[in-house]
């Protein structure tokens, strides 16, 4: 897990190598152990190490293939490299190192731009080949890592963050209206390409770039490498055989990633459901020493701030090395807008600070971790899937979606904004074609299809990867292998909503864990200090919304944001966000991202 970044030239110039620096002085915190940098002509690649896998200096990057002379920067970690260095030893190729980096450069000699599709893991990384003056960028199949770009008539550049990227300049910082709009009403989420500046884009998870250098002689190459199929299978599985092979395939995507690491593996243990059977099938397959990490804060009234009366249970149970911290209120709203720099996006889910607080304390005790981000989408348990699916079928399926998810509808969202920023309904003409675009069986599966492949990816996943890697910790999601994900997405909907949603999951667990932590309500990353928005996260929030740079920003409507912060509590999103949160969130990323990073003439990213 790492930092990487690069500029490739297209206009016959020599790379700037001076570049990299700023970009991997913003990039030090996700890869704190070494320093890397490689260029030759036209191209220049970065790359900060937090190793993992082969601690030596070998495995340090940028790293060059002798044998063809191909260059790589590599973010991630790919689960399958023993079995895929085996095979392409057999096909006569030769290692110097014990690990995964390596591995992907020998399957681009091997195979070129299908080596993707042999990869299983998360990854992200700019692979430059020399004979024939390409660059190669590429993303796991559900954009687990992270990888930005900008590009104009003279150059290429991509990095782990859109705040390397906005470091080493030139970027054009103005708004993007589109991303704007699906920014408020789509909770946060702006699918790719876009982000929220229009001088930066992301790679789509399950993509390719290929940008060819001058003399190439190619065009650019956008390809999709893998799609999520969720159909029945040709055959018919009781609901006994569908929870064992799903058992089956989480005990394989909890093994991988514990076995594939030279140093200790912990798991963050939230105390529900998701996080607790990571622990239970890690204990079931006699791992022993487990180390687990909780995280609580205080409460705001009838809110409750922690989870540990489950967490606990947990980690008695299966005696684990239990780590456990309470934080209080006033360090949340004191370190919001420093995890706010390390959000490469803004990110409106409040538990974003909770795992950047977190993470910097588990960075102390292990390199990586296990998470249990993504298995309400991957095995349907959010409440709002079910009233989803209970909406007349005669309905549009966008509104099916809209009336249980959007945060803002449109009039409302054009109350919300001034005029200039007033448009029409992207957010529903975009879910509208995402919803159709799926390969699927009925709605709940393009529903859930969508959301594994598009929301999660710009919600929950990225937010993992931003607050645990600024403290140089590797999050690994055993929900998101690739391996699980296509077979639940096979799983009959009724069947995975049923008993409250993540019915397979639970029958999985009982047994093996805690009936209270079963049979508890669904719980969520608990921070009410921010979801309860009074006293000093109140003053703190109207005093960003009030201050200069937002008056002169001009986007948000003055009797809107009145209203908003007359009773913030009242004015909650559908699914339970504070709208005024929203609006500061976002405002304060502007302010401690892009203020003073600012070019607005920069020419525009052309649209792939």
């Amino acid at each position: 897990m790492c930092g990487i970044c690069g500029e490739l030239r297209l206009d016959g110039a020599a790379a700037d190598p001076g570049a990299l620096a700023p970009m991997l002085a913003r990039l030090v915190r996700r890869g704190p152990d070494a320093e890397g940098r490689w260029h030759d002509g036209p191209v220049a690649l970065g790359h900060r190490r937090l190793a993992i896998i082969d601690l030596s200096e070998r495995a340090n990057q940028p790293m060059r293939d002798p044998d063809t002379g191909c260059v790589i920067v590599f973010n991630g970690t790919i689960y399958n490299w023993p079995e895929l260095r085996r095979e392409l030893e057999g096909r006569g190729h030769r290692f110097r190192t014990e690990g995964d980096t390596e591995v992907i450069l020998k399957a681009w000699a091997e195979w070129g731009e299908r080596c993707v599709e042999r990869l299983h893991g998360m990854f992200a990384f700019g692979l430059w080949d020399p004979r024939a003056r390409r660059l190669f960028l590429a993303r796991d199949r559900l954009g687990i890592k992270p990888l930005y770009y900008t590009l104009d008539r003279r150059r290429l550049r991509f990095a782990s963050t859109a705040q390397a990227l906005l470091a080493a300049g030139g970027v054009d910082t103005a708004i993007d209206p589109v991303a704007l709009h699906h920014l408020f009403t789509l909770h946060a989420v702006v699918p790719a390409p876009r982000t929220i500046l229009a001088g930066v884009r992301k790679l789509a998870p399950a993509h390719t770039l290929t940008v060819p250098a001058p003399e190439g002689g190619r065009r650019f190459a956008l390809r999709r490498y893998w799609r999520l199929v969720a159909r029945r299978p040709d055959f018919l599985r009781s609901e006994d055989e569908w929870a064992e092979a799903v058992r089956a395939a989480l005990v394989r995507a909890v093994e991988r990633r514990l076995r594939i690491a030279d140093v200790p593996v912990g798991v963050l243990l939230s105390g529900g459901l998701d996080s607790s059977l990571l622990v239970g099938l890690l204990a079931a397959q006699g791992v022993e020493d487990l180390r687990t990490f909780s995280v609580g804060f205080e409460d705001v009234g009838a809110e409750r701030g922690s989870e540990f009366e489950y967490s606990d249970l947990v980690a008695e149970r299966f005696r684990t090395r239990h780590h456990r911290w309470r934080i209080p209120n006033d360090e949340v709203l004191a370190r919001l807008p420093e995890a706010v720099e390390h959000m490469a996006e803004p990110m409106f889910g409040q538990d974003a600070v909770a795992f950047y607080l977190l993470a910097e304390r588990v960075a102390r005790e292990v390199k990586v971790v296990q998470s249990g981000q993504g298995a309400d989408e991957v095995f349907g348990g959010y409440f709002w899937y079910p009233r989803m699916m209970a909406e007349p079928e005669g309905l549009p399926e966008v509104e099916r979606f809209r009336r249980h998810y959007f945060d803002r509808d449109h009039p409302e969202y054009l109350r919300m904004v001034r005029p200039r920023w007033r448009g029409p309904d992207h957010t529903r003409a975009r879910v509208a074609a995402l919803l159709a675009a799926q390969e699927a069986d009925t709605f709940m599966d393009r529903v859930l299809a969508l959301d594994v492949t598009t929301l999660i990816v710009d919600d929950p996943v990225k937010r993992v990867d931003n607050m645990t890697m600024a403290w140089g910790l590797e999050a690994r999601v055993p929900f998101l292998d690739q391996e699980v994900v296509e077979l639940a997405a096979q799983v009959p909907p009724e069947l995975k909503l049923r008993t409250g949603g993540k019915h397979l999951l639970k029958r999985i667990a009982r047994g093996l864990l805690p009936d209270a932590v079963i049979d508890r309500p669904k719980g969520y990353f608990p921070v009410p200090a921010l979801k309860y928005v009074r006293g000093s996260a109140l003053a703190f929030m109207r005093e960003v919304l009030a201050s200069r740079a937002c008056r002169e920003r001009g986007l948000y409507d003055h009797a809107y944001v009145e209203t908003l912060l007359a009773d913030p509590e009242r004015h909650l999103t559908r699914i339970q966000g504070s709208k005024l949160f929203h609006l500061a969130l976002l405002e304060l990323w502007l302010q401690r991202n892009v203020d003073g990073n600012s070019d607005q003439s920069a020419a525009r990213i052309d649209q792939h």
